[in-house]
């Protein structure tokens, strides 16, 4: 006779402990739960994976494990880089980076919950019993690896206001406006302004990126303020991409970045905007490039070897 386990359903969080302590196998949905008012909520994108991050911590479990259509994490995206591996873990703070940067495996709400709350979890694989990745706490040993992947996002715009007037509080109107209308800024950059040898002392260029879908909102939001209507003019261009190497490893080594322009370089890839972090390296380049640069800085820092 085939054994049918019990499966159970529970409609309270203590409930469904009870049922655990019971060695029932409980069914929980995700993506949706509700307040302490009982309204019905949803979690948004990436909410079942959080749903199973809250509930590990919840019951304090050794580890999570999230069934996914991938083998684990990657080194780069196997489609555009096909030399890449999986990793056999890997810190929060990293895939919290290449979550951010493009990075389709988990959502970055999932791994900041299972941060705050040290949940091991595993990403692996529906369709087989190959092990996947782990993240975790960081340790000792990973910092022997300077550089953990790479990830590449596209969609992105970059707009560029030139001539702003060098003024208090202007930055702070312009990117509030663009907070209030819900769009995400990702890398920022002020400097003096090309104009400024031209008599336009006092000036500055600010140049920002963007989604692309939200590039129609920022161009209403930037020509309706009037603190700009002395700029030089606003330039907003798609066709850009944001390439990302993560790694904690980059605390203690240097030259991290020399390596991945000297990559870039050799390539025949142009840099537009460059940002960093302790853990992380990004620069903005052409979209038709990113395939390109991505293989360049994977090849550059032995990702595949």
């Amino acid at each position: 006779m085939a054994f049918t386990p019990r499966l159970k359903f529970p409609t309270s969080p203590l409930a469904g402990e009870r049922f655990l302590d019971e060695g029932q196998v409980v069914i929980v949905a995700g993506f949706q739960g509700q307040t302490l008012e009982g309204q019905i909520t949803t979690l948004g994108r990436g909410g079942s994976d959080l749903t199973a991050i809250a509930i590990a911590a919840a019951v304090k479990a050794d580890l999570c494990q999230i069934y996914t259509d991938v083998d684990g994490v990657y080194t780069a995206d196997p489609r555009i880089v096909p030399q890449a591996r999986k990793i056999e873990e890997i810190s929060y703070d990293e895939m919290l980076e290449m979550a951010s940067s493009g990075s389709k495996v988990m959502q970055a709400r999932s791994v900041e919950f299972a941060k705050k709350f040290n949940v091991i979890f595993e990403v692996r694989s529906s369709f087989n019993t190959n092990p996947g990745t782990l993240v975790k706490e960081e340790n000792q040993s990973m910092e022997q690896v300077v550089v953990r992947g790479v990830s590449v996002e596209k969609n992105q715009a970059k707009v560029t206001i030139s001539g702003v007037p060098d003024q208090p509080g202007i930055a702070a109107r312009l990117f509030q406006a663009i907070a209030d209308a819900s769009i995400n800024v990702d890398m920022i950059v002020q400097n003096v302004s090309n104009t400024a040898a031209g008599g336009g002392r006092g000036q500055t260029d600010i140049t920002f990126t963007i989604n692309k879908d939200d590039m129609v909102k920022v161009k209403k939001i930037t020509s309706s303020m009037t603190e700009l209507s002395s700029a030089h003019g606003v330039d907003i261009q798609d066709g850009i991409a944001k390439l990302s190497v993560v790694g904690i490893g980059m605390r203690s080594h240097t030259g991290v970045a020399a390596n991945l322009f000297s990559a870039l370089s050799e390539a025949g890839i142009n840099i537009q905007m460059i940002s960093t972090s302790e853990i992380k390296i990004a620069v903005v380049i052409d979209e038709n490039k990113a395939a390109e640069a991505a293989l360049a800085a994977h090849t550059r820092f032995g990702l595949g070897e």
